[in-house]
């Protein structure tokens, strides 16, 4: 054996922590030729004259069937190494080799790879050992653990790695399958098993000695692996992500969270906890998902899951309370209309602002029982006005869009109407503006045709373009407060807000501004011909007693 073969073959043990037994080989994948070190007892496998010791344990046929997939990805990711290059400086496999007399033993192959410039596996030295029956006993351990099972082991085998490597930088990656639950329901629980099965044998692949990783519970799972720079963490997770993708032409997506152990003496338990955190923190993002790990994260997911523990018994004691927001006429400088807004009197908290609840439970669809009681209870407080004889002005409720996925919520506000026997002028309906949606827009244009008044909410703002005023639906447009604020500060942005309602109008829609703050927005909003607002200039939403002593302020109140 050439002298430099020697030398990594020397490399190799020593990265093996000095272990010995088993078989020892060489392969120089420029030249095309192997040496097996022969004083060990050698599976027949590994006999062969024509090829190197993996591809001669690929072709025997002594690979377990269970198994043969398996070894059929590691020497594929091999080979792929010495023709385009792979960033891993090791390789490792635990696999059954069959015997004649048909019983099986575990063995595990581990490969020290010497790469060139452009990354391109040059050599490889290895190691094919018998497993013992307590590696045999770990190695199921970590295979099967799942969430019914006392994780020990597996934090065990962490801390023992991180102290022992004072000089090295680890994160925890924990990922899992966004709505695997879709999977099970689809394709039935036995391939959801399977696929769970791929993901872990996959993982014994593309992780190298170096890496530890598990299946947690269900179908998340942890790598803790070294790492120099976060470019090569991302590295790591864009690959481990195209080998698990498309088992067997399914469509499944990941959500990926990292932790930077930044403080060695944190338990193992807490850094794969903060994993966790940034994994549950992005999902729902449509542009990326891996989430790192930072302080606020944490604080945000402890307020979701208080908003998320205590939402339904807050909307059954009357937490959520409807707030109105006057919409005035700029010219009368009277009350036109009303918005109604919710606020949440927490009973311990006070009020939480809707910017801090609202986005959760958009995510998680409790908005659609918040909305509808928010309509009821618009409803219900116009119906109040007209058995007490009083001034009655249309109130204005915000549908959000899980609202638009189904015609359900028109059959909700027609049941409301009847319920209340109220004029379907009085309620008018909120619907922010968005990109073209042929689902969306069939329900808007539902709702119009059911004889209710549009209004599209913060027009100037996201996707808004005067394009779509062509074969609008909606009845009122109103001017998004960042639009009306920003454009005020140029003539440009002047003549801007000046044309958008001089057209509008021209075209039959109506306008209301939000978000007026000063009297020189409601003047020049008056000086372009609008004359309907609302804004802190003339009030903020407030409870229902105060919307009514501002509305009746020249009337006796019943």
């Amino acid at each position: 054996m050439r002298e430099e073969n020697v030398k990594s073959r020397e490399r190799m043990r020593e990265v093996l922590n000095g272990e010995s037994g088993g078989v020892y080989f060489y392969i120089n994948f420029r030249e095309g030729s192997w040496y097996v070190e022969k004083n060990h007892i050698m599976p027949e496998c590994m006999e062969s004259e024509t090829d190197d010791p993996v591809q001669a344990i690929l072709k025997s046929g002594r690979v377990n069937a269970g198994d043969h997939q398996l070894f059929v990805d590691f020497a594929e990711k091999l080979r792929l190494g010495v023709e385009s290059g792979i960033p891993d400086e090791r390789m490792k496999i635990t696999f059954r080799i069959n015997s004649d007399d048909g019983s099986s033993r575990w063995y595990s192959m581990r490969l020290f790879l010497v790469k060139d410039r452009y990354l391109r596996v040059t050599e490889a030295v290895g190691r094919l050992a018998l497993m013992s029956d307590r590696e045999v006993m770990e190695r199921n351990i970590l295979y099967y653990y799942s969430a019914d099972q006392n994780p020990t082991f597996f934090v065990s085998l962490i801390d023992k790695c991180i102290k022992e490597n004072t000089d090295i930088n680890y994160a925890f990656i924990q990922f899992d399958v966004v709505k695997f639950k879709l999977i099970n329901d689809t394709y039935g629980e036995a391939v959801g098993t399977e696929l769970l099965h791929f993901f872990q044998d996959t993982l014994g692949v593309y992780c190298h000695e170096g890496q530890l990783y598990s299946r947690l519970t269900a179908d998340v799972f942890m790598v803790v692996t070294p790492y120099n720079e976060v470019e090569d963490i991302y590295r790591f997770i864009r690959g481990l992500e195209k080998r698990l993708s498309g088992y067997n032409g399914m469509k499944y997506t990941f959500a990926f969270g990292v932790y930077l152990m930044d403080d060695r003496s944190l338990p193992s338990r807490t850094m794969g906890d903060s994993a966790a955190i940034a994994r549950m923190a992005i999902k729902g993002n449509a542009l990326e998902n891996i989430g790192f790990f930072n302080v606020s994260l944490k604080s945000d997911l402890i307020n979701r899951k208080n908003i998320e523990d205590n939402m339904k018994s807050a909307l059954d004691n009357g937490e959520f309370v409807m707030y109105l927001q006057p919409k005035y006429s700029i010219s009368a400088n009277t009350i036109i209309g009303a918005e109604a807004l919710v606020r949440w009197n927490h009973h311990e908290l006070g009020i939480i602002p809707p910017s801090e609840f609202i986005p959760v439970l958009e995510k998680n669809g409790f908005i659609i029982k918040l909305d509808e009681y928010i309509w009821d209870c618009a409803c219900r407080q116009l119906r109040d006005w007209i058995d007490r004889g009083l001034k009655v002005v249309p109130i204005s409720v915000n549908v959000s869009r899980v609202h638009l996925s189904n015609t359900g919520f028109i059959d909700y506000l027609d049941g409301l109407i009847k319920k209340y026997s109220l004029p379907k002028n009085l309620l008018e309906l909120e619907i922010t503006e968005t990109i073209e949606n042929i689902n969306v827009n069939v329900m808007i244009k539902k709702a119009k045709s059911d004889g209710f008044t549009l209004l599209m909410d913060d027009f100037g703002s996201g996707y808004s373009s005067l394009n779509t005023l062509k074969t609008t639906p909606f009845d009122v447009l109103k001017i998004d407060r960042a639009f009306l604020s920003s454009s005020m500060e140029s003539d440009r942005g002047q003549k801007i807000i000046s044309h958008t309602i001089s057209m509008s109008r021209d075209i039959g829609l109506d306008i209301i501004a939000e978000g007026v703050e000063t009297r020189e927005q409601a003047e020049f909003l008056q000086y372009c011909g609008c004359d309907a607002a609302q804004g802190f200039y003339y009030s903020k939403a407030v409870p229902v007693e105060d919307f009514e002593k501002l509305l009746f302020k020249h009337e006796e109140l019943a």
